[in-house]
């Protein structure tokens, strides 16, 4: 049987961060970052990040559920497909949420060093006018191709949902982003989900040993 197996971000001199299992679920209880149960229309992976939904203030466990949701997702891809969608929702979203510059300059050299070209669209959803300051702190972290894959999408704007559209059907999109589906994250659906998953990442990493 023939099974092609995705490329982590880890290299070999990485097995003892890789088996490394911290405990992100205080992270995840309020839906701030996970993978949706749903693709786009190619069938990549989708991840949800909702920045208002901070619920911690811990530096390394923020970049911990980081790395975390970005082995799943890269994990969770079909094979023949190597990049995945990001949906950024700033509903409810204020300076008082925004992360702070150190942790959002590594959570970026994270993202560009180690998931080099993963990034497929990025859509940032309903993000307020002050948000468009902050943007242009971080957006120094980020290299040109990124910036180039990045949308702004509001909800109340028919024709830049039309953009998010063309790359996830709004039939399956949630509709607190736009869509038609009335699903909601929910920890507990996800919690066991992401327990499946673990047990498959840890077959995947014995099978590659």
């Amino acid at each position: 049987m023939f099974s092609r197996k995705h490329a982590s971000h880890f290299n070999s001199d990485d097995a003892e961060q890789r088996q490394a299992k911290p405990d992100v679920s205080v992270e995840a209880e309020m839906g701030k970052m996970y993978r949706a149960t749903f693709t786009d229309k190619e069938g990549r992976t989708v991840v949800i990040m909702r920045p208002a939904k901070q619920n911690t203030s811990s530096h390394e466990g923020q970049l911990r559920h980081l790395i975390y949701t970005m082995e799943n997702a890269v994990l969770s891809l079909p094979q023949g497909l190597d990049k995945m969608v990001w949906l950024v929702d700033y509903t409810g979203w204020t300076l008082a949420n925004a992360t702070p510059i150190k942790t959002a300059r590594d959570s970026t050299n994270i993202l560009q060093n180690h998931y080099p070209e993963r990034l497929s669209v990025a859509f940032l959803f309903n993000p307020p006018k002050v948000f468009e300051s902050f943007f242009k702190v971080i957006k120094v972290f980020l290299d040109s191709k990124s910036i180039q894959k990045v949308n702004f999408v509001y909800k109340d704007n028919e024709e830049s949902l039309k953009t998010m559209y063309k790359h996830i059907d709004p039939e399956i999109l949630p509709a607190e982003f736009g869509g038609k589906n009335n699903v909601v994250y929910n920890q507990e659906e996800y919690t066991k989900l992401m327990t499946k998953d673990d047990m498959k990442t840890a077959s995947f990493w014995a099978a590659d040993c």
